[in-house]
Protein backbone atom coordinates (compact mmCIF):
# COMPACT_ATOMS: atom_id res chain seq x y z
CA UNK A 1 0.00 0.00 0.00
CA UNK A 2 2.79 2.41 0.92
CA UNK A 3 4.53 1.73 -2.39
CA UNK A 4 1.35 2.30 -4.38
CA UNK A 5 0.65 5.56 -2.57
CA UNK A 6 4.18 6.78 -3.25
CA UNK A 7 3.91 5.82 -6.92
CA UNK A 8 0.60 7.67 -7.20
CA UNK A 9 2.13 10.77 -5.61
CA UNK A 10 5.08 10.56 -7.98
CA UNK A 11 2.77 10.37 -11.00
CA UNK A 12 0.71 13.27 -9.72
CA UNK A 13 3.83 15.34 -9.05
CA UNK A 14 5.00 14.74 -12.62
CA UNK A 15 1.60 15.69 -14.02
CA UNK A 16 1.59 18.97 -12.08
CA UNK A 17 4.56 20.15 -14.13
CA UNK A 18 2.53 20.70 -17.28
CA UNK A 19 0.41 23.56 -15.89
CA UNK A 20 2.89 24.79 -13.28
CA UNK A 21 5.80 25.36 -15.67
CA UNK A 22 3.62 27.44 -18.00
CA UNK A 23 2.65 29.93 -15.28
CA UNK A 24 6.12 31.47 -14.74
CA UNK A 25 6.20 32.29 -18.46
CA UNK A 26 2.93 34.17 -18.06
CA UNK A 27 4.38 35.93 -15.03
CA UNK A 28 7.51 37.03 -16.86
CA UNK A 29 5.47 38.43 -19.75
CA UNK A 30 3.17 40.24 -17.32
CA UNK A 31 6.26 41.81 -15.77
CA UNK A 32 7.54 42.70 -19.24
CA UNK A 33 4.23 44.38 -20.05
CA UNK A 34 4.52 46.28 -16.80
CA UNK A 35 7.92 47.60 -17.93
CA UNK A 36 6.28 49.39 -20.86
CA UNK A 37 3.56 50.96 -18.71
CA UNK A 38 5.55 51.85 -15.59
CA UNK A 39 5.42 55.64 -15.20
CA UNK A 40 8.66 55.88 -13.24
CA UNK A 41 10.53 53.91 -15.89
CA UNK A 42 8.97 56.00 -18.67
CA UNK A 43 10.33 59.14 -17.02
CA UNK A 44 13.83 57.63 -17.07
CA UNK A 45 13.50 56.31 -20.65
CA UNK A 46 11.30 58.90 -22.41
CA UNK A 47 11.36 57.27 -25.86
CA UNK A 48 9.26 54.38 -24.44
CA UNK A 49 6.50 56.83 -23.56
CA UNK A 50 4.48 56.54 -26.77
CA UNK A 51 1.11 54.97 -27.66
CA UNK A 52 2.69 51.99 -29.43
CA UNK A 53 4.87 50.69 -26.59
CA UNK A 54 2.51 51.59 -23.75
CA UNK A 55 -0.40 50.10 -25.67
CA UNK A 56 1.59 46.92 -26.30
CA UNK A 57 2.44 46.70 -22.60
CA UNK A 58 -1.18 47.17 -21.55
CA UNK A 59 -2.40 44.50 -23.98
CA UNK A 60 0.35 42.06 -22.95
CA UNK A 61 -0.29 42.39 -19.21
CA UNK A 62 -4.07 42.52 -19.50
CA UNK A 63 -4.33 39.47 -21.72
CA UNK A 64 -2.06 37.28 -19.60
CA UNK A 65 -3.61 38.21 -16.26
CA UNK A 66 -6.71 36.41 -17.55
CA UNK A 67 -4.75 33.16 -17.25
CA UNK A 68 -4.66 33.65 -13.48
CA UNK A 69 -8.47 33.81 -13.35
CA UNK A 70 -8.84 30.51 -15.22
CA UNK A 71 -6.35 28.30 -13.39
CA UNK A 72 -9.01 25.66 -12.79
CA UNK A 73 -9.33 25.00 -16.52
CA UNK A 74 -5.56 25.12 -17.06
CA UNK A 75 -4.91 22.59 -14.29
CA UNK A 76 -7.78 20.32 -15.41
CA UNK A 77 -6.35 20.00 -18.91
CA UNK A 78 -2.70 19.95 -17.84
CA UNK A 79 -3.06 17.29 -15.16
CA UNK A 80 -5.20 15.10 -17.42
CA UNK A 81 -2.55 15.26 -20.14
CA UNK A 82 0.16 14.48 -17.60
CA UNK A 83 -1.63 11.47 -16.10
CA UNK A 84 -2.94 10.02 -19.37
CA UNK A 85 -0.99 6.95 -20.43
CA UNK A 86 -1.83 7.23 -24.13
CA UNK A 87 -3.57 9.58 -26.56
CA UNK A 88 -2.68 12.55 -24.39
CA UNK A 89 -4.03 15.17 -26.77
CA UNK A 90 -7.42 13.46 -26.83
CA UNK A 91 -7.34 13.26 -23.04
CA UNK A 92 -6.73 17.01 -22.80
CA UNK A 93 -9.65 17.74 -25.13
CA UNK A 94 -11.89 15.46 -23.06
CA UNK A 95 -10.84 17.30 -19.92
CA UNK A 96 -11.91 20.59 -21.49
CA UNK A 97 -15.33 19.13 -22.31
CA UNK A 98 -15.66 17.67 -18.83
CA UNK A 99 -14.78 21.02 -17.28
CA UNK A 100 -17.54 22.76 -19.26
CA UNK A 101 -20.06 20.06 -18.29
CA UNK A 102 -19.12 20.30 -14.60
CA UNK A 103 -19.29 24.09 -14.42
CA UNK A 104 -22.69 24.35 -16.07
CA UNK A 105 -24.09 21.35 -14.19
CA UNK A 106 -23.13 22.92 -10.84
CA UNK A 107 -24.61 26.28 -11.86
CA UNK A 108 -27.90 24.71 -12.95
CA UNK A 109 -28.17 22.55 -9.80
CA UNK A 110 -27.44 25.52 -7.53
CA UNK A 111 -30.03 27.56 -9.42
CA UNK A 112 -32.68 24.85 -9.01
CA UNK A 113 -31.78 24.48 -5.33
CA UNK A 114 -31.90 28.22 -4.67
CA UNK A 115 -28.26 28.29 -3.62
CA UNK A 116 -27.00 30.96 -6.01
CA UNK A 117 -26.12 34.22 -4.30
CA UNK A 118 -27.53 37.40 -5.82
CA UNK A 119 -25.06 40.20 -5.15
CA UNK A 120 -23.19 42.91 -7.03
CA UNK A 121 -19.92 41.49 -5.74
CA UNK A 122 -19.39 37.81 -5.05
CA UNK A 123 -16.34 38.46 -2.87
CA UNK A 124 -16.73 36.73 0.48
CA UNK A 125 -19.78 34.71 -0.60
CA UNK A 126 -17.87 31.54 -1.44
CA UNK A 127 -19.07 31.78 -5.04
CA UNK A 128 -17.43 33.16 -8.16
CA UNK A 129 -17.73 33.40 -11.93
CA UNK A 130 -15.95 30.71 -13.91
CA UNK A 131 -16.02 31.30 -17.66
CA UNK A 132 -18.94 33.64 -16.99
CA UNK A 133 -20.89 31.00 -15.03
CA UNK A 134 -21.60 31.42 -11.30
CA UNK A 135 -20.57 28.40 -9.20
CA UNK A 136 -18.82 27.65 -5.93
CA UNK A 137 -15.35 29.17 -5.72
CA UNK A 138 -13.16 26.04 -5.83
CA UNK A 139 -10.20 27.77 -7.46
CA UNK A 140 -7.40 25.57 -8.71
CA UNK A 141 -8.73 22.61 -6.71
CA UNK A 142 -11.55 22.24 -9.23
CA UNK A 143 -9.00 21.71 -11.99
CA UNK A 144 -6.95 19.29 -9.89
CA UNK A 145 -9.98 17.15 -8.97
CA UNK A 146 -11.38 17.08 -12.51
CA UNK A 147 -7.93 16.41 -13.96
CA UNK A 148 -7.43 13.34 -11.78
CA UNK A 149 -10.95 11.99 -12.40
CA UNK A 150 -10.80 12.57 -16.17
CA UNK A 151 -7.37 10.93 -16.44
CA UNK A 152 -8.59 7.89 -14.49
CA UNK A 153 -11.64 7.46 -16.73
CA UNK A 154 -9.54 8.05 -19.85
CA UNK A 155 -6.94 5.42 -18.89
CA UNK A 156 -9.62 2.90 -17.95
CA UNK A 157 -11.90 3.20 -21.00
CA UNK A 158 -9.77 4.58 -23.86
CA UNK A 159 -9.30 1.08 -25.32
CA UNK A 160 -12.99 0.17 -25.12
CA UNK A 161 -14.36 -0.78 -28.54
CA UNK A 162 -17.79 -1.87 -29.79
CA UNK A 163 -19.00 -3.81 -32.81
CA UNK A 164 -21.59 -3.01 -35.38
CA UNK A 165 -23.60 0.22 -35.22
CA UNK A 166 -22.11 1.15 -31.86
CA UNK A 167 -18.54 1.05 -33.14
CA UNK A 168 -18.37 4.86 -33.49
CA UNK A 169 -19.00 5.22 -29.75
CA UNK A 170 -15.81 3.43 -28.71
CA UNK A 171 -12.46 4.82 -27.63
CA UNK A 172 -12.31 8.52 -26.75
CA UNK A 173 -16.05 8.98 -27.41
CA UNK A 174 -16.89 6.32 -24.83
CA UNK A 175 -14.57 8.08 -22.37
CA UNK A 176 -16.61 11.27 -22.77
CA UNK A 177 -19.88 9.32 -22.48
CA UNK A 178 -18.73 7.92 -19.12
CA UNK A 179 -17.36 11.30 -18.01
CA UNK A 180 -20.66 13.17 -18.50
CA UNK A 181 -22.68 11.50 -15.68
CA UNK A 182 -19.58 11.43 -13.46
CA UNK A 183 -19.06 15.20 -13.91
CA UNK A 184 -22.75 15.92 -13.26
CA UNK A 185 -22.83 13.78 -10.10
CA UNK A 186 -19.57 15.37 -8.92
CA UNK A 187 -21.11 18.82 -9.42
CA UNK A 188 -24.09 17.88 -7.24
CA UNK A 189 -21.92 16.18 -4.62
CA UNK A 190 -19.39 19.00 -4.34
CA UNK A 191 -22.11 21.61 -4.07
CA UNK A 192 -22.74 20.29 -0.56
CA UNK A 193 -19.32 18.91 0.32
CA UNK A 194 -16.96 21.60 -0.96
CA UNK A 195 -17.94 24.28 1.62
CA UNK A 196 -16.73 21.88 4.33
CA UNK A 197 -13.39 21.38 2.57
CA UNK A 198 -13.08 25.11 1.96
CA UNK A 199 -13.60 25.75 5.65
CA UNK A 200 -10.78 23.32 6.43
CA UNK A 201 -8.48 24.99 3.88
CA UNK A 202 -9.23 28.40 5.35
CA UNK A 203 -8.50 27.07 8.84
CA UNK A 204 -5.17 25.70 7.64
CA UNK A 205 -4.31 29.07 6.11
CA UNK A 206 -5.22 30.76 9.39
CA UNK A 207 -3.04 28.28 11.30
CA UNK A 208 -0.09 29.09 9.06
CA UNK A 209 -0.70 32.79 9.53
CA UNK A 210 -0.78 32.36 13.28
CA UNK A 211 2.38 30.25 13.12
CA UNK A 212 4.15 33.34 11.86
CA UNK A 213 7.81 32.90 11.09
CA UNK A 214 7.81 29.25 12.14
CA UNK A 215 5.30 28.47 9.38
CA UNK A 216 7.43 30.36 6.86
CA UNK A 217 10.55 28.48 7.99
CA UNK A 218 8.81 25.11 7.83
CA UNK A 219 7.58 25.83 4.31
CA UNK A 220 11.03 26.88 3.09
CA UNK A 221 12.83 23.94 4.69
CA UNK A 222 10.35 21.30 3.50
CA UNK A 223 10.40 22.68 -0.04
CA UNK A 224 14.12 21.86 -0.19
CA UNK A 225 14.13 18.66 1.90
CA UNK A 226 11.64 16.95 -0.41
CA UNK A 227 13.77 17.50 -3.53
CA UNK A 228 15.25 13.93 -3.39
CA UNK A 229 11.73 12.50 -3.59
CA UNK A 230 10.59 14.83 -6.37
CA UNK A 231 7.56 15.76 -4.26
CA UNK A 232 8.66 19.28 -3.34
CA UNK A 233 6.24 20.64 -5.95
CA UNK A 234 3.38 19.37 -3.80
CA UNK A 235 4.60 21.65 -1.00
CA UNK A 236 4.86 24.97 -2.80
CA UNK A 237 2.18 24.63 -5.50
CA UNK A 238 -0.82 24.96 -3.11
CA UNK A 239 0.67 28.08 -1.53
CA UNK A 240 1.50 29.70 -4.85
CA UNK A 241 -1.80 28.99 -6.60
CA UNK A 242 -4.52 28.41 -3.96
CA UNK A 243 -6.08 30.26 -1.02
CA UNK A 244 -3.42 28.79 1.30
CA UNK A 245 -1.07 31.44 -0.07
CA UNK A 246 -3.48 34.32 0.56
CA UNK A 247 -6.56 35.93 -0.99
CA UNK A 248 -6.55 39.47 -2.40
CA UNK A 249 -8.75 41.63 -4.62
CA UNK A 250 -6.73 43.20 -7.44
CA UNK A 251 -8.37 45.32 -10.13
CA UNK A 252 -11.81 44.09 -9.19
CA UNK A 253 -10.78 40.42 -9.36
CA UNK A 254 -10.40 38.15 -6.32
CA UNK A 255 -7.23 36.12 -6.68
CA UNK A 256 -5.84 33.26 -4.64
CA UNK A 257 -2.24 32.22 -4.10
CA UNK A 258 0.95 34.18 -3.51
CA UNK A 259 2.23 33.94 -7.08
CA UNK A 260 -1.11 34.80 -8.69
CA UNK A 261 -1.54 37.84 -6.46
CA UNK A 262 1.97 39.03 -7.25
CA UNK A 263 1.55 38.64 -11.00
CA UNK A 264 -1.71 40.61 -10.95
CA UNK A 265 -0.39 43.36 -8.68
CA UNK A 266 2.71 44.08 -10.74
CA UNK A 267 0.43 44.57 -13.75
CA UNK A 268 -1.90 46.98 -11.91
CA UNK A 269 -0.45 50.52 -11.77
CA UNK A 270 -3.03 51.49 -9.13
CA UNK A 271 -1.56 49.13 -6.53
CA UNK A 272 0.60 51.28 -4.28
CA UNK A 273 2.14 48.48 -2.22
CA UNK A 274 2.34 44.78 -2.91
CA UNK A 275 0.34 42.71 -0.43
CA UNK A 276 2.03 40.35 1.94
CA UNK A 277 0.71 36.84 1.32
CA UNK A 278 0.85 34.11 3.94
CA UNK A 279 3.77 32.41 2.21
CA UNK A 280 5.94 34.45 -0.11
CA UNK A 281 7.99 32.97 -2.91
CA UNK A 282 11.40 34.03 -1.64
CA UNK A 283 13.31 30.92 -2.67
CA UNK A 284 15.60 33.00 -4.83
CA UNK A 285 17.87 33.82 -1.88
CA UNK A 286 19.16 30.24 -1.74
CA UNK A 287 19.24 29.93 -5.53
CA UNK A 288 20.87 33.24 -6.42
CA UNK A 289 23.19 33.72 -3.46
CA UNK A 290 23.34 30.85 -0.96
CA UNK A 291 24.35 28.02 -3.25
CA UNK A 292 26.92 30.25 -4.94
CA UNK A 293 28.57 30.57 -1.54
CA UNK A 294 28.37 26.79 -1.17
CA UNK A 295 30.12 26.38 -4.53
CA UNK A 296 32.90 28.73 -3.46
CA UNK A 297 33.32 26.74 -0.24
CA UNK A 298 33.57 23.47 -2.17
CA UNK A 299 36.14 25.02 -4.49
CA UNK A 300 38.31 26.33 -1.65
CA UNK A 301 38.19 22.99 0.20
CA UNK A 302 38.98 20.89 -2.89
CA UNK A 303 42.36 19.21 -3.21
CA UNK A 304 44.89 21.49 -4.97
CA UNK A 305 45.40 19.05 -7.83
CA UNK A 306 41.65 18.96 -8.50
CA UNK A 307 40.87 22.67 -8.44
CA UNK A 308 41.02 23.15 -12.21
CA UNK A 309 38.49 20.35 -12.68
CA UNK A 310 36.32 21.64 -9.83
CA UNK A 311 36.30 25.14 -11.31
CA UNK A 312 35.17 23.79 -14.69
CA UNK A 313 32.39 21.84 -12.97
CA UNK A 314 31.10 24.37 -10.45
CA UNK A 315 31.19 27.60 -12.47
CA UNK A 316 28.54 26.50 -15.03
CA UNK A 317 26.41 25.03 -12.23
CA UNK A 318 26.64 28.21 -10.15
CA UNK A 319 25.91 30.40 -13.18
CA UNK A 320 22.81 28.34 -14.04
CA UNK A 321 21.57 28.56 -10.46
CA UNK A 322 22.14 32.32 -10.33
CA UNK A 323 20.63 33.16 -13.72
CA UNK A 324 17.89 30.54 -14.17
CA UNK A 325 17.30 29.26 -10.63
CA UNK A 326 18.14 25.62 -11.47
CA UNK A 327 19.76 24.34 -8.28
CA UNK A 328 19.75 20.57 -8.64
CA UNK A 329 23.21 20.16 -10.26
CA UNK A 330 24.73 21.85 -7.20
CA UNK A 331 22.49 20.17 -4.64
CA UNK A 332 23.16 16.72 -6.08
CA UNK A 333 26.89 17.30 -5.77
CA UNK A 334 26.61 17.06 -1.98
CA UNK A 335 23.15 15.62 -1.30
CA UNK A 336 24.31 11.99 -1.07
CA UNK A 337 28.00 12.32 -0.17
CA UNK A 338 27.20 14.76 2.68
CA UNK A 339 23.51 14.60 3.70
CA UNK A 340 24.21 16.93 6.63
CA UNK A 341 25.07 19.71 4.16
CA UNK A 342 21.73 19.20 2.44
CA UNK A 343 19.85 19.43 5.74
CA UNK A 344 21.77 22.62 6.59
CA UNK A 345 20.97 23.98 3.12
CA UNK A 346 17.24 23.32 3.66
CA UNK A 347 17.34 25.02 7.06
CA UNK A 348 19.16 28.06 5.68
CA UNK A 349 16.69 28.29 2.81
CA UNK A 350 13.81 28.41 5.29
CA UNK A 351 15.68 30.88 7.49
CA UNK A 352 16.26 33.21 4.52
CA UNK A 353 12.49 33.40 3.99
CA UNK A 354 12.01 34.22 7.66
CA UNK A 355 14.51 37.08 7.42
CA UNK A 356 12.72 38.56 4.41
CA UNK A 357 9.41 38.17 6.23
CA UNK A 358 10.75 40.01 9.30
CA UNK A 359 12.17 42.80 7.13
CA UNK A 360 8.86 43.09 5.22
CA UNK A 361 10.57 42.56 1.86
CA UNK A 362 8.18 41.77 -0.98
CA UNK A 363 10.68 41.23 -3.80
CA UNK A 364 10.94 37.76 -5.31
CA UNK A 365 13.42 35.83 -7.39
CA UNK A 366 11.68 32.50 -8.06
CA UNK A 367 13.77 31.51 -11.08
CA UNK A 368 17.02 33.37 -10.71
CA UNK A 369 18.32 36.81 -11.59
CA UNK A 370 16.43 37.14 -14.88
CA UNK A 371 13.10 36.81 -13.08
CA UNK A 372 14.32 39.06 -10.29
CA UNK A 373 15.14 41.91 -12.67
CA UNK A 374 11.90 41.64 -14.63
CA UNK A 375 9.63 41.34 -11.62
CA UNK A 376 11.13 43.84 -9.21
CA UNK A 377 13.13 46.64 -10.80
CA UNK A 378 10.25 48.24 -12.75
CA UNK A 379 8.18 48.44 -9.55
CA UNK A 380 10.69 50.52 -7.67
CA UNK A 381 11.98 50.32 -4.11
CA UNK A 382 8.71 51.36 -2.45
CA UNK A 383 6.71 48.37 -3.68
CA UNK A 384 9.27 45.60 -3.32
CA UNK A 385 12.24 46.76 -1.17
CA UNK A 386 14.43 44.92 -3.69
CA UNK A 387 17.74 46.50 -2.52
CA UNK A 388 17.14 44.91 0.90
CA UNK A 389 16.55 41.58 -0.86
CA UNK A 390 20.00 41.83 -2.48
CA UNK A 391 21.59 42.79 0.85
CA UNK A 392 20.02 39.77 2.55
CA UNK A 393 21.23 37.63 -0.36
CA UNK A 394 24.82 38.82 0.07
CA UNK A 395 24.65 38.06 3.78
CA UNK A 396 23.41 34.54 3.07
CA UNK A 397 26.16 34.10 0.47
CA UNK A 398 28.66 34.66 3.31
CA UNK A 399 26.72 32.43 5.74
CA UNK A 400 26.57 29.56 3.24
CA UNK A 401 30.27 29.91 2.48
CA UNK A 402 31.36 29.94 6.12
CA UNK A 403 29.04 27.13 7.25
CA UNK A 404 29.75 24.86 4.27
CA UNK A 405 33.51 25.39 4.46
CA UNK A 406 33.54 24.65 8.20
CA UNK A 407 31.41 21.50 7.92
CA UNK A 408 33.28 20.14 4.89
CA UNK A 409 36.62 20.43 6.68
CA UNK A 410 35.28 19.41 10.10
CA UNK A 411 33.71 16.15 8.89
CA UNK A 412 35.98 15.63 5.87
CA UNK A 413 33.03 15.41 3.50
CA UNK A 414 33.95 14.07 0.05
CA UNK A 415 32.47 16.93 -1.92
CA UNK A 416 33.56 17.86 -5.45
CA UNK A 417 37.34 17.74 -5.67
CA UNK A 418 37.80 15.89 -2.35
CA UNK A 419 36.94 12.40 -3.61
CA UNK A 420 39.01 9.36 -2.79
CA UNK A 421 41.17 7.81 -5.48
CA UNK A 422 39.06 6.17 -8.15
CA UNK A 423 35.81 7.80 -7.08
CA UNK A 424 34.21 10.87 -8.57
CA UNK A 425 31.37 13.18 -7.68
CA UNK A 426 30.32 14.55 -11.03
CA UNK A 427 28.33 17.51 -12.25
CA UNK A 428 27.57 18.35 -15.85
CA UNK A 429 30.87 19.96 -16.84
CA UNK A 430 31.59 22.90 -19.13
CA UNK A 431 33.62 20.73 -21.48
CA UNK A 432 30.74 18.31 -21.97
CA UNK A 433 28.35 21.18 -22.52
CA UNK A 434 30.63 22.72 -25.16
CA UNK A 435 31.16 19.36 -26.82
CA UNK A 436 27.44 18.87 -27.26
CA UNK A 437 26.88 22.43 -28.44
CA UNK A 438 29.73 22.23 -30.94
CA UNK A 439 28.02 19.48 -32.91
CA UNK A 440 26.25 20.92 -35.92
CA UNK A 441 22.56 20.67 -36.58
CA UNK A 442 23.14 17.90 -39.14
CA UNK A 443 24.70 15.72 -36.46
CA UNK A 444 22.28 16.58 -33.65
CA UNK A 445 19.82 13.74 -34.16
CA UNK A 446 22.63 11.19 -34.53
CA UNK A 447 24.38 12.44 -31.39
CA UNK A 448 21.14 12.46 -29.42
CA UNK A 449 20.34 8.97 -30.66
CA UNK A 450 23.72 7.72 -29.46
CA UNK A 451 23.16 9.23 -26.02
CA UNK A 452 19.61 7.88 -25.93
CA UNK A 453 20.83 4.35 -26.67
CA UNK A 454 23.28 4.57 -23.77
CA UNK A 455 20.56 5.91 -21.47
CA UNK A 456 18.11 3.16 -22.43
CA UNK A 457 20.74 0.44 -21.98
CA UNK A 458 21.72 1.91 -18.59
CA UNK A 459 18.07 1.79 -17.56
CA UNK A 460 17.87 -1.94 -18.22
CA UNK A 461 16.79 -1.87 -21.85
CA UNK A 462 13.67 -0.75 -23.68
CA UNK A 463 11.57 -3.59 -22.31
CA UNK A 464 12.34 -2.44 -18.76
CA UNK A 465 10.93 1.06 -19.34
CA UNK A 466 7.22 1.53 -18.65
CA UNK A 467 6.75 5.32 -18.84
CA UNK A 468 8.98 8.28 -19.72
CA UNK A 469 8.24 11.88 -18.75
CA UNK A 470 10.27 14.87 -17.67
CA UNK A 471 10.02 17.93 -15.45
CA UNK A 472 12.11 21.09 -15.49
CA UNK A 473 15.41 19.33 -14.83
CA UNK A 474 14.76 15.59 -14.46
CA UNK A 475 14.03 12.64 -16.71
CA UNK A 476 11.31 10.77 -14.81
CA UNK A 477 10.70 7.10 -15.54
CA UNK A 478 8.73 4.15 -14.27
CA UNK A 479 10.72 0.91 -14.60
CA UNK A 480 9.65 -2.71 -14.24
CA UNK A 481 12.95 -3.68 -12.57
CA UNK A 482 14.75 -0.65 -11.05
CA UNK A 483 17.59 -2.89 -9.85
CA UNK A 484 18.83 -3.05 -13.46
CA UNK A 485 19.75 0.66 -13.52
CA UNK A 486 23.45 1.35 -14.13
CA UNK A 487 23.86 4.60 -12.20
CA UNK A 488 27.56 4.95 -12.94
CA UNK A 489 27.01 4.81 -16.71
CA UNK A 490 24.25 7.41 -16.53
CA UNK A 491 26.57 9.78 -14.70
CA UNK A 492 29.81 9.22 -16.58
CA UNK A 493 28.55 8.69 -20.15
CA UNK A 494 25.30 10.66 -20.44
CA UNK A 495 26.01 13.74 -18.30
CA UNK A 496 23.54 12.97 -15.49
CA UNK A 497 24.09 14.95 -12.30
CA UNK A 498 22.32 12.45 -10.10
CA UNK A 499 20.03 9.42 -10.04
CA UNK A 500 17.18 8.95 -7.57
CA UNK A 501 15.37 5.62 -7.20
CA UNK A 502 12.21 5.13 -5.16
CA UNK A 503 10.54 1.78 -5.71
CA UNK A 504 9.76 1.65 -9.45
CA UNK A 505 10.13 5.42 -9.94
CA UNK A 506 13.53 6.57 -11.22
CA UNK A 507 14.60 10.18 -11.73
CA UNK A 508 17.74 11.09 -13.67
CA UNK A 509 18.87 14.71 -13.29
CA UNK A 510 20.07 16.33 -16.54
CA UNK A 511 19.41 20.01 -15.90
CA UNK A 512 18.02 22.40 -18.50
CA UNK A 513 18.74 20.07 -21.43
CA UNK A 514 16.35 17.41 -20.07
CA UNK A 515 13.69 18.15 -22.70
CA UNK A 516 16.15 17.33 -25.49
CA UNK A 517 17.15 14.15 -23.66
CA UNK A 518 13.51 13.15 -23.21
CA UNK A 519 12.74 13.63 -26.93
CA UNK A 520 15.80 11.63 -27.91
CA UNK A 521 14.80 8.75 -25.62
CA UNK A 522 11.23 8.84 -26.97
CA UNK A 523 12.52 8.70 -30.55
CA UNK A 524 14.86 5.84 -29.72
CA UNK A 525 12.04 3.88 -28.09
CA UNK A 526 9.73 4.63 -31.00
CA UNK A 527 7.23 6.35 -28.76
CA UNK A 528 5.22 9.31 -30.01
CA UNK A 529 3.13 11.95 -28.27
CA UNK A 530 0.20 9.55 -27.94
CA UNK A 531 2.18 7.38 -25.57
Amino acid sequence: MKQRIMEAMQRFSKAMFIPVLILPIAGILIALGNVFTNQRLLEVIPFLDNPVTTGFGSILSGSLVSILSNLGLIFAVGITVGLAKKEKSVAGFTALLGYLVFVNAMNKFMELSGLLVEAESLQGTGQTLVLGVQILDMGVFLGIILGIVTAYIHNKFIDTEFNGAFQIYGGSRFVFIVLIPVAVLMAVFLTYVWPVFQSGINSLGTLIQHSGNFGVFLYGALERLLIPTGLHHLVYTPFLYTSLGGVEEVGGQVLEGARNIYYAEIADPEVARLSKSVIWDARGIAKMFGLIGACLAMYHTAKPENKVKVKAILIPAAFTSFIAGVTEPIEFSFMFVAPLLFVVHAALSGFSMVVLNILDVRAIGPNGMIDFLLYNLPLGFEKTSWPMYILVGIIFFVIYYVVFRFLIKKFNFKTVGREEQGKETKLYSKQEYKAKKSKGKDNTNTANSDVASIIVDALGGAENIDTVTNCYTRLRLTLHQPNLVDEQTLKTKTGASGVIMKDKNVQVVYGLQVTTVRKAVDRYLGRGQTE
